[in-house]
């Protein structure tokens, strides 16, 4: 078993270490309608407390999102978004002592969220969505992770088909990154997402984290999302039922699963809701990682 490229990330005052250690990245949703945890909090003060037990349970990042990318949904406005995130990002940064990202497809947000104390970029998008994105992560030296999806939020579940699923998406992310460098976003800055869930079928997903080492030959550090998605609530629920709800132990432990393939497959950092069980699964896995290493 290989162990992952070896990179170091800085992050406005932070430095994170990947590759020995798997990162951590802690999800708050500020939406009323997100797929795993909508309206739970929508709240300022739910977030930023959410955002705080996270930190305390061990996250190596926060990523804050204002805008729902569940499948089939609708963009909202850059004010309406922007209103939601800001002041939880002000109030965020000064209680917590490690990075916190922005979780937008807009320029003018993350300009916003950048100014109010977030020192990364997660764009979905890739730089598909606003041509100004790449400028504010070069601006602000701010790394950036980029990405695949399938089209958009609301057409990505739409029967999507590939020719060759991992070599289209390695594709796609060369792109991606060729781009940002372009636009002056430094390699060293870029992480990739291959988009567990973003126009992605059950079986295209468990494929995506078998082949996940092949993003190997991007020589970017490698981000991945699986916590509580639909590939793993199809393949847990009984034949008499239509879903399994998100946040039930039985996707938790599923989700687990699917984050222990991840990272021996070569994931540098892992996108969760659940901070405490992942830290547990993540010391476990990392271990078996690096036993060879090991007098």
């Amino acid at each position: 078993m290989d162990i992952p490229r070896s990179y170091k990330l800085s992050l406005n005052g932070h430095t994170l270490e990947l590759g020995n250690h798997t990162a951590i990245m802690g999800i708050v949703n500020v939406t009323p309608d997100s797929f795993s945890d909508g309206g739970n909090f929508f709240s300022h003060n739910k977030a930023v407390e959410h955002g705080e037990k996270m930190a305390d349970e061990g996250a190596d990042i926060i990523d804050i999102g204002g805008e729902s990318t569940r499948p089939f949904s609708e963009a909202i406005s850059v004010e309406e978004e922007s209103q939601r995130v800001v002041p939880v990002i002000e109030k965020l940064a000064k209680r917590i002592n490690i990075p916190i990202s922005i979780d937008t497809t807009k320029a003018d947000v993350a300009i916003k969220a950048i100014e109010a104390g977030a020192a990364m970029i997660n764009d979905i998008s890739a730089l598909r969505f606003d041509e100004n994105m790449a400028a504010v992560a070069k601006k602000y030296d701010a790394p950036l992770i980029l990405m695949h999806m399938l089209g958009t939020p609301g057409t990505m579940q739409h029967s999507p088909e590939y020719d060759d699923l991992i070599s289209e998406i390695r594709i796609f992310l060369e792109k991606a990154i060729q781009t940002a460098e372009k636009k002056g976003v430094p390699r060293s800055k870029v992480i990739i997402d291959p988009g567990i869930g973003f126009g992605k079928t059950v079986n295209h997903n468990y494929q995506l984290i078998d082949n996940l080492d092949a993003l190997n030959s991007l020589d970017v550090p490698i981000l991945i999302g699986p916590s509580r998605k639909a590939f793993i609530r199809n393949t847990l629920k009984n034949e008499n039922e239509t879903d399994v709800k998100p946040d039930s132990p039985l996707v938790e432990t599923g989700t687990q699963a699917a984050i222990a393939a991840s990272i021996l497959k070569g994931a540098h950092i892992v996108r969760v809701h659940d901070v405490a069980n992942t830290k547990i699964t993540v010391k476990i896995i990392d271990a078996v990682r690096n036993s060879a290493n090991i007098p």
